[in-house]
């Protein structure tokens, strides 16, 4: 394959490691402007795949070998990224890459007894980014069931902001009314960004009218946000117990935050070795050694009483069928993980409540990298997340230096099309914009958009 030609803000880019989150990082990444990827696995099917799909460059070998990352191109590399199966595996491949080319390098790191040792590992090895997809997914989905009226929460402004979403009952006080009403009577202090109704995405002008069914996200302080929701009649309170199905790395992150926010935990695991294991782990955690798929063992443990309900076991289609039961038979708040199926219509067509995807985690963590990389303007990219199947894009940027976009009020500012600027958080003071207020040197602002690829916040101005 001859590699494309490239422009002067585009990457070289290697993946080791080429299993759902490197090859959910290939799919991301192609679509991430014109960079030069190239792809490293032990397995030629998954490689040959890849480069047929794809427009990537394949290596077939072992990505901690010397030779193999320099048949990949690790001397002329900007970063690397490698997430195999093995811990170790993946920090020796950022060891050679820092040793032979000067490339910024990203691991995952999954493993327990290494995530208290994070940042002593990437200070030491000089690694870019340390990430953990099974502790990170177990983070979104403790957020979730401490604000269980949510159905996803993405926190922005190193947590003091949150874009929350949720769906609008039926006979809810936000049925019928417009965006302009709700903030100049209702609340001024949350701004609805995105709203899904029948599978549509709208970016939401003052004249939009919400209805029953609206899937709704907002942003607002964390605050604000939980006042917000009280007031349209939601409950805010914090579950007060768990079911977890599955012993696994996911498991242990999720039930030590719910632990330490003292919900009570139940884990069913099969394998009475890693029953043990965390038994010892999680001293006050509720470990039973059983079938988390056996209808009768779940009806014996309490499902029908349990707060919240969270599938976390290996195959993804189990959890939909055990979330599709518990549904059924409890009014529990449920979370879905899913790793592999990308069935997007078919999954959200099921009630399969919050759903949680480790692979998208990692991969938009490491595309808000990339794009910042790609910068090099007066403004940096601090936190991105897609929503709605990956047709919005919320992006917080820094502002660096003075602009075209700066000091001007928003309402002055040639904006595009189907963007909002959601907030502008000012020496942590979280802000709703209105359209006196001006962009400063030196703030974070968010953006929520449809328009794909955005680098640098005056992307936000229309071109014409």
């Amino acid at each position: 394959m001859v590699k494309k030609s490239r422009d002067k803000n585009s990457l070289s880019i290697i993946i080791v490691g080429c299993g759902k989150v490197g090859s959910t990082l290939v799919e991301q990444l192609s679509q991430e402007g014109n960079n030069d990827i190239t792809v490293v696995d032990k397995d030629r099917n998954v490689v040959h795949t890849l480069c047929n799909t794809y427009d990537v460059m394949g290596v077939v070998g072992n990505g901690g070998s010397y030779n193999i990352l320099m048949d990949a191109g690790i001397e002329k590399a900007d970063l690397m990224v490698a997430v195999t199966d093995s811990d170790e595996l993946n920090l020796l491949c950022c060891v050679i890459a820092k040793q032979v080319g000067n490339c910024a390098t990203i691991a995952r790191v999954r493993t327990p007894d290494y995530s208290t040792e994070v940042g002593y590992i990437r200070q030491k090895l000089g690694l870019t980014m340390i990430i953990n997809p099974e502790e990170e997914a177990a983070k979104e989905a403790a957020r979730i069931l401490y604000l269980p009226s949510a159905l996803e929460i993405n926190p922005f402004a190193h947590g003091q902001a949150e874009m929350i979403k949720f769906r609008v009952p039926q006979n809810n006080i936000l049925d019928g009314m417009t965006i302009a009403y709700l903030g100049s009577t209702f609340t001024s202090k949350v701004l609805i960004c995105a709203v899904e109704r029948s599978g549509q995405i709208f970016i939401p002008s003052g004249a939009f009218r919400l209805a029953h069914g609206d899937i709704i996200s907002f942003v607002s302080s964390r605050e604000d946000a939980k006042a917000f929701l009280k007031d349209i009649g939601f409950n805010i309170k914090q579950v007060a117990s768990t079911m977890i199905i599955g012993g696994g790395k996911s498991s242990y992150y999720l039930a030590k935050q719910l632990l330490h926010s003292g919900i009570r935990v139940k884990i069913i695991e099969k394998d009475p070795e890693r029953c043990e294991e965390l038994s010892d782990l999680l001293p006050n955690a509720v470990i039973i050694n059983e079938d988390g798929s056996n209808e009768d063992v779940l009806k014996e443990e309490g499902i029908a009483y349990t707060d919240s309900f969270v599938p976390l076991t290996g195959i993804d289609e189990e959890n939909i069928l055990l979330t599709l039961y518990a549904r059924q038979v409890s009014d529990a708040k449920v979370i879905t993980k899913i790793n592999r199926i990308s069935f997007n219509n078919v999954i959200n067509s099921l009630d399969l409540g919050s759903v949680i995807y480790p692979r998208y985690i990692t991969s938009e963590a490491i595309i808000a990298y990339v794009r910042a990389k790609q910068d090099s303007m007066g403004s940096n990219i601090e936190t991105l997340y897609h929503l709605f199947d990956h047709r919005v894009e919320a992006i917080e940027f820094r502002v660096d230096r003075d602009s075209e976009v700066t000091d001007t009020p928003l309402m002055n500012l040639n904006l595009k099309r189907d963007l909002l600027i959601a907030f502008i958080n000012r020496k942590g003071q979280i802000l709703i914009p209105s359209g006196r207020d001006c962009i400063m040197n030196g703030d974070t602002v968010m953006i929520v958009t449809t328009h794909p690829g955005f680098n640098d916040i005056s992307d936000i101005l229309r071109e014409d």
